[in-house]
């Protein structure tokens, strides 16, 4: 039993080392993939957003941003509903 645990751990070991040196060196030059950068993308996408959006009313008068953003609220209601009826 002592004879076949001593050849099986040689096997296992010679197999371990074959898989070790017959890996393909590590090339000198890495590997430069070119995708498009997904912040830029995102950066030109909050562009557009910020573009499209109405210009808000000053910080200096609360209740001008509070109608502005009651205005804004009632209008997507006001699109949703529109957009169940229609189905």
């Amino acid at each position: 039993m002592k004879r076949l645990t001593a050849w099986l751990t040689g096997v296992a070991g010679g197999v371990a080392a074959a898989r070790i040196f017959r890996r393909a060196p590590a090339s000198s030059a890495p590997v430069v993939v070119h995708e498009p950068d997904p912040a830029e993308a995102l950066r030109a996408k909050l562009a557009e957003t910020k573009v499209s959006q109405p210009e808000a009313p000053p910080d200096g008068d609360p209740d001008a941003r509070r109608r502005a953003v009651h205005e804004r609220g009632r209008a997507a209601v006001d699109e949703m509903r529109g957009d169940r009826t229609s189905e």
